[in-house]
């Protein structure tokens, strides 16, 4: 390990590193603009400038290896006065836009100004100004102020691998932009917005809303996917303002989903605020006495056999765990959380996990991809298979729909003939898996919701099993889930238990009437025509398929506005916090099923938010604490006949594919921008 003296102190550090990344590891911290620890070094910014001892000129720190006996020092009059004239250049051709610049309070140039900044400049030349280009509904651009640090361009290409940002012309003539005028296609390009060191890209929705000092900052996670992103959700009185991104080096790194990120405005349109009572055709507003009244009436005298209950793809784990301890209490086992028909045993959990984990990408050297887009179904998954892709030894191959992975996948085929040939070892793909080390596969929902989906995950285990994907200290079995309830769903059993109906069978049974009540949670993506002959109640948040097609609508509450446990789609164990509070008389959703279970004569033994936990952690221990846990290898899926036919995604359109992002009018923007306004609304095929 090489030995380096920083401003007189001895480092040792690892090779390969930078003297910048030395630096830091020093505790010495070295100005930067270009510079990012996950991209590509470009050193065009020469904020980072050093001096080193028998140089014949100052070091762009970020692009210089460390050297056994190199002497660095970062804080010499010389040093500053460097940093001083690459400022003064940096500022020659920069607007006076900090009063009105969405990047104020929060900007690299404005800091970095603020210690090697002058008081002066010796050039009179008129300023440069620059066109700004139109990048789509997310991102607003002041070209003008671009510094030309390249971080958007490398992003685009290396991280998103969508290359459609570049630089054309040169010098003072360079600018920066999309080659041919368009919309950006990528589903992670609002991360260039945070990525940019000046105001040259900022957030087109959240344009002169806010200034950072007045919001209220509220670390939780996304439930827009499967994949539980780390976010910040800043907010300013009642109003969610913003979702950022927050470090999470084991899930997303400092990446976010243009969803999780610009779908928060579908938050405040068409919320839920009261409860409605359905009366003379139509619902009417009504007092919570009024809604539970007329739920016990319906119930009375009812078998519990008629009731059933389905969980919604963004209900939380502990909403779950009260409606199904009501269910029980009534006498119901027709309980599901599936509520895409998917077929997942929950009882071996390994058969519904992402078990290789996503930070365990990294290790991986093959991948075998079934029914799933995940660039659609999970950006920042499918920017960690990017990653390792380009680190090279690395081969991925997708059964299903052709699509552009942004990474070298070869299609295999359409369905279920070719699983048969890689399980037998007569397809060319076969090697690839038998040769790697760490074998993975990922089974998307696309494949599960069909009619033989138990037949297909039963197939997908005995692939796993064929080529050694589970192993000691590894398992390459992973489901990839869309829905932020549906691994806590599964942990806790909300799913029919003996003699129980699954959601096909519930909505079946509404239909001949067998079942007489629904009870819907959040439940939305299921064919609610089939529910016309039930009495149907509905909690959510949000006035969706769900509510239109309710007797009793019970306002709930958004992720945003309570403090609730989702479990993502490698077990992770998470929660959201209550950034703001439910809008009228909206409720925590668990609160709302327990004062029910009073006026029902079932009364629920949980009185506060730790007593559902306790009983979350009694119903399953890996609520017992947030650890990830390793799930045990067992037998799931059947050995059922499997019907020909390619494989699909579930996700059809990206940006609505939950109640609130077909609410957000960013959504519907980039729908208009990216797909015209003929392509299709619901974003779902189920």
């Amino acid at each position: 390990m090489p030995t380096l003296t920083i401003d007189g102190i001895e480092v040792e550090v690892e090779a390969g590193l930078t003297v910048l990344q030395a630096c830091e590891q020093a505790g010495i911290e070295i100005p930067r603009f270009c510079y990012h620890e996950r991209l590509s070094v470009a050193g065009n910014c020469r904020m980072c400038l050093v001096e080193m001892e028998r140089a014949p000129k100052p070091v762009a720190s970020c692009a210089m290896p460390v050297g056994d006996g190199m002497v660095i020092t970062t804080n010499s009059p010389a040093v500053k006065k460097m940093r001083e004239g690459v400022m003064e250049f940096l500022l020659i051709n920069h607007p006076l836009d900090c009063p009105i610049c969405d990047q104020g309070g929060e900007c690299d140039l404005q800091d970095q100004a603020l210690g090697y900044g002058l008081d002066r400049s010796r050039y009179t030349e008129q300023k440069r100004a620059v066109k700004d280009k139109d990048l789509g509904p997310l991102i607003g651009t002041e070209m003008t102020r671009c510094i030309h640090c390249t971080r958007c361009i490398r992003f685009s290409s290396e991280v998103a691998g969508v290359p459609e940002m570049g630089a054309t012309g040169r010098g003072e003539h360079m600018e920066v932009g999309t080659y041919i005028e368009k919309a950006l296609t990528s589903e992670l390009s609002g991360n260039m917005i945070d990525l940019c060191p000046v105001g040259a890209l900022t957030s087109k929705p959240y344009a002169f809303s806010a200034r950072p000092w007045e919001l209220k900052k509220t670390e939780s996670i996304d439930v827009m996917d499967a994949v539980g992103t780390a976010i910040r959700v800043d907010t300013r009185g009642p109003e969610v303002m913003r979702v950022l991104p927050r470090l999470n080096e084991d899930v997303n790194e400092e990446w976010i989903s243009d969803k999780g990120r610009f779908a928060c405005d579908g938050l405040k349109r068409q919320r839920l605020d009261t409860p409605y009572v359905r009366r003379d055709g139509a619902l009417q507003p009504a007092t919570w006495d009024d809604a539970f009244a007329a739920i016990a009436e319906n119930l009375k005298g009812q078998d519990g056999s008629s009731f059933a209950a389905i969980a919604g793809d963004m209900a939380c784990v502990e909403s779950m765990t009260a409606l199904k301890n009501l269910s029980e209490a009534l006498g119901s086992n027709n309980t599901d959380c599936r509520a895409d028909g998917a077929a997942l045993d929950a009882g071996t959990r390994a058969g519904y996990l992402f078990n290789t984990t996503i930070a365990g990408i990294d290790d991986s050297d093959a991948c075998l991809i079934i029914g799933s887009n995940p660039r659609r179904e999970a950006p920042v998954i499918n920017a960690r298979i990017r990653k390792r892709y380009l680190m090279g030894g690395f081969k991925a191959g997708l059964v299903g729909e052709s699509v552009d992975l942004t990474y070298a996948c070869d299609n295999l085929g359409a369905g279920v003939e070719t699983l048969n040939e890689i399980l037998e070892g007569k397809h060319a793909f076969s090697k690839v898996l038998k040769n790697a080390k760490k074998p993975m596969l990922i089974l998307g929902q696309g494949a599960l919701m069909r009619s033989d989906g138990a037949a297909v995950l039963g197939l997908a285990r005995k692939l796993a099993e064929a080529y050694d994907m589970v192993t000691d200290g590894w398992n390459g079995f992973n489901v990839l889930h869309t829905a932020a309830a549906r691994v806590g769903g599964l942990d806790i059993g909300f799913v029919p238990s003996k003699g129980g109906l699954d959601v096909a069978g519930i909505l079946d049974g509404a239909v001949s009437g067998k079942i007489k009540t629904v009870y819907l949670l959040g439940a939305d993506e299921i064919d609610t025509s089939k529910l016309a002959n039930a009495f149907v109640i509905y909690q959510g948040h949000h006035g969706d398929a769900g509510a239109h097609a309710a007797d009793v609508v019970l306002p709930g509450a958004a992720y945003t506005e309570k403090n609730a446990t989702y479990v993502n789609t490698e077990g992770r164990i998470q929660h959201t916090r209550l950034a703001v509070f439910p809008p009228g008389d909206a409720r925590e959703d668990w609160t709302i099923i327990r004062a029910l279970s009073d006026v029902l004569g079932k009364t629920l033994p949980c009185n506060s938010l730790d007593d559902v936990r306790s009983r979350m952690a009694a119903m399953n221990p890996v609520f017992g604490g947030e650890e990830l846990v390793t799930a045990e290898w067992g037998t799931f899926g059947s050995d059922g006949a499997i019907e020909s036919g390619g494989f699909a995604s579930c996700i059809e359109t990206y940006y609505m594919t939950d109640p609130i992002s077909r609410n957000s009018e960013t959504m519907a923007r980039c729908i208009r921008a990216l797909y015209g306004d003929s392509e299709g609304k619901t974003g779902t095929d189920g």
